[in-house]
């Protein structure tokens, strides 16, 4: 397992659009992911489920990898989430 720690920098948090967009970029992988915040864990390749963590600037995120992926899934999804959470 690959786990990767990020706080949110984005001043509107992960609302619809940025979760959607990090949802398409954890799918490019085959790797389980999930994404917890706020006490809750969820499947990160689900957005309903993303949305539903009500991730606000400042908050720190935590994703986690499994699979024959998970160290490329973890380094392009960090990357992705710098460039633009």
């Amino acid at each position: 397992m690959k786990t990767v720690r990020y706080t949110v920098t984005d001043p509107v948090g992960i609302h619809a659009r940025p979760a959607g967009n990090l949802v398409r970029e954890i799918k490019n992988f085959e790797s389980d992911a999930t994404i917890s915040a706020n006490g809750k864990t969820v499947d990160a390749k689900k957005l309903m489920m993303v949305m539903t963590l009500g991730v606000k600037q400042g908050q720190e995120i935590e994703l986690s990898f499994t699979g024959p992926d998970e160290d490329k899934a973890a380094e392009a999804v960090s990357a992705y989430m710098k460039d633009n959470l």
